[in-house]
């Protein structure tokens, strides 16, 4: 897994607290990332329907302010990716640790 393939990650993330639509995704992330993490329409929306259409996630029709807006939510399968993205990403970023602090390799 590389760093540019963290966005998956950082979506089922998200949608594991509950249903959003995808501004407020990439605001999340922007926003508990301190503004590092930036993700514009053009890479996040392609990431959300390649995950719909992996069945990692659902879409729904919900009124906010007037507007209908496209809402995901995580499927079961989703779930089950998650836990496997984030233990991937526990391994990459601890060996990219130990090369950063010059460890040896066991």
């Amino acid at each position: 897994m590389n760093f540019r393939g963290s966005l998956t990650l950082l979506i089922l993330f998200v949608l594991s607290k509950g249903p959003n639509h995808g501004y407020q995704i990439a605001k999340a992330i922007k926003q508990q990332s301190d503004g590092i993490l930036d993700f514009k329409e053009g890479t996040l929306y392609p990431t959300l329907h390649g995950l719909e259409q992996q069945g990692m996630i659902e879409v729904f029709e919900q009124a906010e302010n007037g507007r209908s807006r496209r809402y995901y939510r995580l499927t079961q399968d989703g779930r089950a990716l998650l836990d496997q993205e984030r233990d991937e990403w526990a391994r990459y970023s601890s060996a990219v640790d130990n090369v950063l602090k010059g460890a040896q390799p066991s």
